[in-house]
């Protein structure tokens, strides 16, 4: 007995393969970016905003191709993307203001020794 089938095969569609490849040529290059600056930059505050940015541009790209949301109003992805925006500051701000009180409480201090090191010290000693 013959079975019949009504599958048709497509042709690739070249155009959605390359937006695909586009995508993570994309996400590549700025995680390229994100990997230059860890290993030639000194560790600190400049670094620290410089990943945050890339990770919310990424995040902001990722949301808009892989959900969907770049082809929608702006609006929507706005709505999305903004209290993102909000908690990772809210987050940011708080580990900040809670470190603080932490070291002041430990009674620690940031000391420049002569050699241009900052390490943190007792103001005991």
């Amino acid at each position: 007995m013959e079975q019949v089938s009504n599958v048709v095969v497509q042709p690739a569609d070249r155009k959605k393969i390359w937006g695909i490849w586009k995508v993570a040529l994309i996400l590549f290059i700025v995680t390229s970016i994100e990997y230059v600056f860890a290993f030639t930059m000194s560790k600190g505050m400049l670094l620290n905003v410089i990943f945050v940015t890339l990770t919310i541009v990424k995040a902001t790209y990722i949301v808009s191709e892989f959900m969907h949301l770049g082809h929608e109003i702006k609006s929507l992805m706005y709505s999305i993307i903004l209290p993102m925006l909000f908690i990772v500051w809210l987050i940011v701000s708080l580990v900040n203001i809670e470190g603080a009180a932490i070291k002041g409480a430990r009674g620690t201090q940031d000391f420049t020794g002569s050699n241009g090191a900052t390490e943190q010290v007792d103001e005991g000693h």
